[in-house]
């Protein structure tokens, strides 16, 4: 019996829910990353800083074919990826990586299925709500100093809990997302 070596999911197949349908919500999820991976906030996501933000992630990639990947995306006198750069990276790996969008029959379904698969991220138990200990969690994984902050976590649930209930159902996020698409594309 073989036993594998790693646990860790690599970044070899195809997924549908890593990029949104509506290219407003893709743009700010897109940018969100962007932020996370530069981890010193210059403005640029060096290879090193790539490597670390997948580790945290759990996703293994191979470094030298992440280095020549990445490498012939950063202009010439630039140590990192800009966003313009780390989009366009994002939009050559399109159909190898995120999957094809010729499944677009109802885009507003599409959406709908997005905001789900999204909302399931944060929803780690399954009971269909979001509580400030699972923001938390999630926050962690993505290396955002909030997360460190348990005060900070519940004042984000609050802000959108329109039922006041101490969590966020799907009705309420998809409110919040409905909303923060509405000002990202106004910018």
């Amino acid at each position: 019996m073989e036993v594998e070596s790693s646990s860790k999911p690599s970044l070899g197949g195809p997924s549908s829910s890593f990029r949104l349908r509506s290219p407003s919500l893709n743009c700010l999820r897109l940018r969100r990353i962007f932020d996370v991976f530069d981890a010193n906030g210059d403005g640029m996501i060096t290879l090193e800083e790539l490597r670390q933000a997948l580790e945290q992630l759990g996703l293994e990639a191979d470094q030298s074919e992440l280095e020549s990947t990445v490498l012939c995306y950063v202009k010439p006198g630039n140590t990192g990826l800009e966003f313009e750069d780390f989009e366009t990276l994002h939009l050559s790996l399109g159909h190898t990586f995120f999957g094809s969008e010729d499944d677009l029959s109802d885009p507003a379904a599409q959406e709908e299925a997005d905001l789900a698969e999204a909302f399931k991220v944060f929803d780690e138990d399954g009971d269909g709500y979001i509580s400030a200990a699972e923001l938390q969690v999630v926050l962690d994984k993505l290396g955002l100093p909030e997360a460190q902050e348990m005060d900070r976590v519940q004042q984000m649930i609050i802000s959108v809990d329109q039922n006041q209930d101490g969590r966020v159902d799907f009705s309420e996020f998809k409110n919040m997302m409905q909303n923060v698409t509405i000002r990202s594309t106004a910018a």
